[in-house]
């Protein structure tokens, strides 16, 4: 479900429990759709609340790392997943469980 809200920065999706704040869905397309259904997933095997605890505390890691807010959102294990597989139309089907945390296979 999308959701329209003058509250998220212009661009920018926010997944919340499964439901996709933005502020214009004009640029939502299939690929930004497939990749917050990806998020979807590592929510509801987490539990929803730990996704989000451990999504922040690991930004926060990454943060101290790169010294990049930019660097440390795109090396979240989250995104790294969601970014990796997110034009594949197909991923969502076949995906394993805590697949964020597994090792891709080269």
């Amino acid at each position: 479900m999308i959701i329209k809200c003058r509250f998220v920065p212009k661009d920018i999706c926010v997944n919340m429990f499964g439901m996709l704040l933005v502020r214009d869905t004009a640029w939502v397309d299939r690929g930004v759709i497939n990749h917050e259904r990806i998020h979807t997933m590592q929510q509801r095997e987490l539990l929803f609340v730990p996704f989000y605890i451990i999504y922040i505390c690991e930004w926060l890691l990454r943060l101290a790392q790169h010294g990049n807010a930019q660097k440390a959102y795109k090396a979240i294990s989250f995104e790294k997943e969601a970014y990796a597989h997110g034009h594949d139309m197909g991923y969502t089907s076949v995906r394993k469980h805590f697949a964020q945390w597994r090792r891709a296979k080269r």
